[in-house]
C-alpha cells in the first residue's frame, strides 16, 4: 500500500511541473495546489516542489468497478477500503461503482480514498445473474419502482442485469421486456439517474437503448445497427476488454449448455472489432476494468492498454480527461480538487507506462506508490 508522502500540509502547499496531457494533446505547465488540496493560480511562495519533470495526467477513472465485491461474493467494509486504496495507487482517483452488494457510503467520507459514484445493486430477476449480488425481482412489472428505489440509493446512476442465461433457452437471453425497460429508464431519469446494463448477447440491445438506456456495459453482441443507434442517440459503451478474456474459461465451464459455450467463444473473438466499430462510429468508449469478482482492483493501466490495442485512438482520455467530462468532474483546472498522476514516461505513446506512476495526488495529498 502507497502512504502520503511525509511532507506538511499547512504549509503553504505544492507545486508540480511537466507535460500537461489533455484532449489537445499536451503543454508545459506548471501546477499549484493550497493546502486545502485544490489548483490554484501560482506562483505559491514556498510551496514544495514534489516534480520537477514528468507526464501530467489527470486523476484516473475506472468506469465499471466494483467495491465490495470479492471472488466469491459480498466483502467486509475493511477489504472495501483495501480495494479502493489498491485502485488508488495504480492512478484510479475517481471511481464509477457499477453496482455493489455492500453499502460503500461510508468510504466516500474518507479524504485518502477515491471518489466513489455509487449505483446501489444490480437489479435482475431469480436465476438470471449471479446470486446474492442484487435486488431480484420476482415480477419484472415491478422493475420501476425498483429503478426509482436504486436511484436514491445510488448517487445518480442505476444498473439492470440486460441479459444472461437462460437455462430453459440453453444461451444468452434478454431479461427484461421491452415496455417494462421503457418504463424503468423513465423512471429514472425522472429521478435524475442515469441508467447502465450488463449485456453480453444482442438481442437484448435493441430494447435497451431503444428505451433510452445511457450506457451499455460489455456490448460484446453489438451490430453495425445499434452502433449506428448509439452514436445517434449518445449511448455509451464501457466494453470491459480485460474481463471479456474470460469468455473463453466461461464457455470451457459451460458443458451442459454447448450453445451458449459456441455463443460466449465467438463474442470474445469479436471483442476487439466491435469495440473499433463503435469508436469509429462515434460512440462514446470509456474505460472500465470490471474489478471485482474475477478481475482484481487496480488494473485500470490494463484496460487501457487493451483499449488502445482495440483501436481506441483517445486510449487514455477514455480513462481520464473525456471520462470525467461525461461523470461531470473537472480535470486540471483552478479551484478543483488536485487529482493528479504523473509518471516518468507518455502513457499515450506506450499504455505500459501507466503501471508505474511516480506521484498519485488524490485532492492534493501526495501518495508514492
Amino acid at each position: 500500500m502507497a502512504h502520503p508522502t511525509r511532507a506538511t500540509r499547512p504549509v503553504p502547499g505544492f507545486r508540480v511541473r511537466g507535460r500537461l496531457l489533455g484532449p489537445d494533446g499536451d503543454d508545459e505547465a506548471e501546477l499549484y495546489v493550497d493546502g486545502a488540496g485544490l489548483f490554484v493560480e501560482g506562483p505559491l511562495p514556498g510551496a514544495q516542489t514534489l516534480v520537477d519533470a514528468g507526464f501530467l495526467v489527470p486523476g484516473l477513472f475506472d468506469a465499471h468497478c466494483h467495491v465490495g465485491l470479492g471472488p466469491d461474493g459480498p466483502v467486509p467494509l475493511s477489504e472495501c477500503v483495501t480495494q479502493a486504496q489498491t485502485d488508488r495507487d495504480a492512478g484510479t482517483l475517481l471511481i464509477r461503482d457499477c453496482g455493489s452488494p455492500v453499502d460503500t457510503r461510508p468510504l466516500q467520507a474518507r479524504p485518502d480514498l477515491p471518489e466513489i459514484i455509487r449505483a446501489g445493486r444490480h437489479i435482475g430477476r431469480p436465476k438470471r445473474y449471479i446470486p446474492g449480488l442484487g435486488v431480484e425481482l420476482d415480477d419484472p412489472a415491478l422493475l420501476p419502482d425498483a429503478v426509482r428505489e436504486q436511484a436514491r440509493a445510488g448517487d445518480g446512476w442505476v444498473k439492470l442485469v440486460g441479459d444472461w442465461i437462460d437455462r430453459e433457452v440453453g444461451d444468452l437471453a434478454p431479461v427484461w421486456p421491452d415496455d417494462v425497460l421503457v418504463a424503468a429508464i423513465d423512471a429514472a431519469h425522472a429521478e435524475g439517474a442515469r441508467v447502465t446494463a450488463h449485456v453480453f448477447g444482442t438481442d437484448a440491445l435493441p430494447g435497451l437503448i431503444g428505451a433510452g438506456i445511457d450506457c451499455v456495459e460489455h456490448g460484446t453482441g453489438l451490430t453495425d445497427d445499434l452502433i449506428a443507434e448509439m452514436a445517434r442517440r449518445g449511448t455509451a459503451l464501457v466494453p470491459t476488454l480485460i474481463n471479456i478474456d474470460n469468455f473463453p474459461g466461461i464457455a470451457d465451464s459451460a458443458v451442459r449448455f454447448p450453445a451458449y459455450a459456441a455463443h460466449m467463444r465467438e463474442l470474445h473473438a469479436g471483442v476487439r472489432d466491435v469495440v473499433r466499430r463503435a469508436t469509429e462510429a462515434g460512440v462514446p468508449v470509456y474505460a472500465g476494468t470490471d474489478a471485482g469478482g474475477g478481475i482484481r482492483h487496480g488494473r485500470i493501466a490494463d484496460e487501457v492498454a487493451a483499449l488502445h490495442a482495440a483501436g481506441v485512438p483517445d486510449a487514455l482520455g477514455a480513462a481520464s480527461w473525456r471520462a470525467r467530462a461525461w461523470l461531470g468532474r473537472p480535470a486540471v483546472e483552478v479551484g478543483a480538487p488536485a487529482d493528479l498522476v504523473v509518471y516518468r514516461d507518455d502513457p499515450r505513446v506506450d499504455p505500459a507506462a501507466l503501471r508505474h506512476p511516480e506521484l498519485v495526488l488524490l485532492r492534493g495529498r501526495p501518495y508514492r506508490p
